[in-house]
Order: structure tokens, then sequence, then C-alpha cells
């Protein structure tokens, strides 16, 4: 085969750019495009920068033109033509496919200790791709065969589980199908929670002795869910109304006591047992500090028994000039239950 130096033409600068572009003789610069090449060898002279400028698309032409005529003087060996055939559908690789269940991975410690690469590793066969005739070997092997073919590479680095072993350590001879279990037996239960001893369902709602006989319509019917402290939240309620009965008659006979004392002519009729209600109202305030100000709504946590100056919900006990505080200790003291004036959660404190 003719080189390229025989082509009029091609220096030695222009020969160094057709090798690094990939033209090492005529055959392959006789088989290319004008286009191509010159695609070629300019990526090839940008990189290298092996010509001050690249070669016209006139003088690329000219010289496919003479390697064409070059090797068109030389005889071509013929080839036969190959035509891609589909070989997923010939029966002898269906049975090889079939006695072949087996495929064993290449760990990364095997790849590593042998020095090779993932491109060392050549691909698998395209089987409805594969050109040409393909030598297809089929023959009857059991599990021990191929167990002896790949003994010697899986050795040191894949274990091989031997026939019949039972994976992940299962007893096959336990295992029974969903088949022969039948139907579920069902799940007897001794003791069968009731309203009456189950704890969540008394949280809920009251036993049914405690309202019978009652109106589900009326105030006596006691609902809602039930207070952790009852009896703190029934002595609250207590100690606020006394307190907010002692204190006016406090200021009250306070002044009257003390007017007496100012000027007996004029209020000669104050009785001296009025002396009880300032002496009482200290008292009477510190148990309102502890009781009073400690309960608080189960469902909220807000205070029951001190003011708060926000919106009230509009389920909340209320009477007009009195305002909620006083309607709800008499509300829940007369029916054990009452409803939050801050959230309007029924709560009850019987059982």
């Amino acid at each position: 085969m003719a080189s390229l130096t025989s082509i009029s033409g091609i220096d030695k600068t222009s020969l160094e750019l057709l090798e690094v572009a990939g033209f090492h003789n005529t055959q392959s610069l006789a088989t290319a495009e004008v286009q191509a090449v010159a695609r070629e060898l300019s990526q090839a002279n940008a990189i290298c920068k092996i010509s001050k400028c690249d070669p016209s698309h006139a003088t690329i032409a000219q010289w496919i033109d003479e390697a064409r005529d070059l090797v068109g003087d030389e005889p071509e060996s013929a080839s036969p033509a190959s035509t891609p055939v589909n070989y997923e559908q010939s029966p002898q690789v269906i049975e090889l496919l079939a006695n072949a269940p087996f495929a064993i991975p290449l760990p990364a410690r095997l790849l590593v200790e042998h020095e090779l690469g993932v491109g060392d590793i050549p691909a698998a066969i395209l089987l409805n791709r594969y050109a040409g005739d393909l030598d297809v070997k089929v023959a009857s092997q059991s599990e021990k065969c191929w167990l002896d073919q790949v003994g010697d590479f899986a050795a040191g680095s894949v274990r091989v589980m031997e026939p019949g072993q039972s994976r992940l350590g299962i007893d096959l001879t336990k295992l029974r199908s969903t088949e022969k279990l039948g139907e579920p037996t069902p799940r007897v239960v001794d003791h069968a929670p009731t309203p009456d001893n189950d704890r969540v369902a008394l949280l809920r709602a009251p036993r049914v002795a405690t309202n019978k006989g009652r109106d589900p319509q009326s105030r006596w019917y006691i609902r809602g869910v039930l207070h952790s402290h009852p009896l703190s939240v029934f002595f609250g309620a207590l100690v606020t109304l006394i307190l907010m009965i002692v204190t006016p008659a406090f200021v009250i006979s306070g002044a009257l006591l003390l007017a007496s004392g100012e000027m007996p002519n004029h209020f000669a009729w104050v009785p001296k047992w009025l002396l009880v209600f300032p002496l009482l109202w200290p008292i009477i305030g510190l148990v309102y500090l502890i009781w009073g100000v400690g309960a608080s709504c189960r469902i909220c946590g807000q205070k029951l028994f001190v003011h708060r100056p926000h919106l009230k919900n509009s389920r909340a006990h209320h009477l007009p000039g009195l305002g909620y505080i006083l309607p709800l200790c008499l509300h829940l003291l007369c029916f054990r239950w009452f409803r939050c004036t801050h959230c309007g959660t029924p709560v009850r404190l019987k059982e």
C-alpha cells in the first residue's frame, strides 16, 4: 500500500497533521469525506499547534482524489458482509441459558489483588446483535459440575454455597404452606374490658350508674371527660366562691367598724360580731392561693378561678354582671361538671 508521502502536496507538516488526526495511510484517507477530514484536521491542529493554518477544502479534496486513485490500482481484499443475527430465538441458545443458572460476581477485592480495571473485563456478547456464526455448545451439567468449574476461581474471593444448603440457617422441614394452616384461630380474651373497669373508657364517659334515671338534656346529666384532680377542683371552686362572698362583707364590715369607732353616736347600731369578716378574709385568701389558683382545666391547662382579660369561649358559663368565675363555681358545685371558660370542653368530677 502506497504511503501518504506519495500524494502530491503532502509535506512533512501535513503528514504529521494527518497522522495525529488518525489518517495513517492512503486507505484511511481514500475512504473519508472532505468535510470529515477537514473537521478532524482542524481539531487536531487546534490541540497540537502543528501548522500555522488548516488545509483548505480544495487541498483536502485533491489529497482524497489522489489517494483513491492510488488505492484503486491495488487489489482490494474482499471481506464477506456480516449481518447481525438474533441468537436469542435459537433453541440451542435457549437451552444453554436454561442450563446456566449461576452468575458469579467479581468482588472488588479480587480486582484489586489482580490489578484489574473495569476496562480489562470484556463485555458480554449481545445475542441479538452478534454478527456472524456463534459457536453454541449445549451440555447437560448438574449443579455440582458448575461448582467444580468455578471452584478455583471462587477460592479466597467468593464463598460458594453447597447444593441443598439452607440460606440464612432456616430449617426447611419446619416450614408449612398457608394452605395447610387452615382458618386462623380466634384469640380468646380472658377478661373483656367494660366501661366500668376500663380506665380509658372511664376517662371519656361516666359509668352508666352515674346518670341512671337522669335526662340527657338536663344540667344534672353528668358529662365530659374525667378530671385528673377532681377534689382539688371542687375545693378550689368552694374556696373561690367563699372568697367572693367574704370580700364584699369584709369591705362593708371594715368600713362600718371604722365609722363606729370614729363616730360612735351615729354608728352605735353597728354590731361587734362584724369583726369576724376582717379576721376571716386573710385565712380564706391564703386557702384560695393554695386551692383556687392551682385549679386548671385538664384539656387546655388554663387557670379556672383566675381572671384573665381575653376572649372567652362562647359556651362558657356566664351571667351578665357577675362574669364567668362565679357562674363556673356555682355550676361545678351543683352539678359536678362544668365547661372550661377558655376552651369550652366539658369536664366532670364524678366517675
